[in-house]
């Protein structure tokens, strides 16, 4: 990305540039669906994750959507709603959420960009590689809190490499 940071460290260069640069250099499935919104498609080691980045000039904010197809039972959402709050408090930026009339897990993170301010190459590839990474590292409690005979307790622990109990 060397070459691009150049050319992408100007003034006035739209954050939806930035980010149609940086997915052609990774060689992900994009498509730039208006001047402010692109969507791509990013290998996991669990799965593919549609990725969109939209960006708002009235709210000074660009807004990363990161989702996947989850299509609990109706008696595991009691369940997954429980693990989603656990994953929220184990992360920093950006939260899950579940969007049950798309049947979606959806990873949400806002960058405001207030008083002119400009986004980095290296902030939007940070968004990215968060979303997808936080949606890699937690995607096994949502299957185990769902499918699985896991408690979210239990899903939560084995995901996140935690040893049971205490010393």
């Amino acid at each position: 990305m060397a070459q691009a940071d150049s050319y992408l460290h100007g003034s006035d260069i739209h954050p939806i540039d930035i980010v149609e640069t940086i997915a052609a250099h990774r060689e992900w499935e994009f498509d730039r669906l208006a001047d402010d919104q692109i969507a791509m498609s990013v290998e996991g080691q669990w799965r593919s994750y549609a990725v969109t980045l939209a960006w708002s000039p009235a709210e000074e904010m660009l807004r990363l959507i990161c989702t996947f197809d989850m299509d609990p039972p109706a008696d595991k959402m009691g369940s997954l709603y429980q693990v989603l709050n656990m994953a929220n408090d184990q992360v920093w930026d950006g939260a899950f959420t579940f969007w049950p009339s798309q049947r979606l897990m959806v990873w949400r993170y806002g960058l405001v960009l207030a008083g002119d301010s400009l986004a980095s190459p290296e902030q939007i590839d940070h968004m990215i590689r968060t979303a997808v990474e936080q949606a890699e590292r937690l995607y096994p409690a949502f299957q185990l809190a769902v499918w699985g005979d896991s408690t979210p307790e239990a899903a939560m622990d084995i995901a996140i490499g935690e040893a049971y109990g205490r010393a």
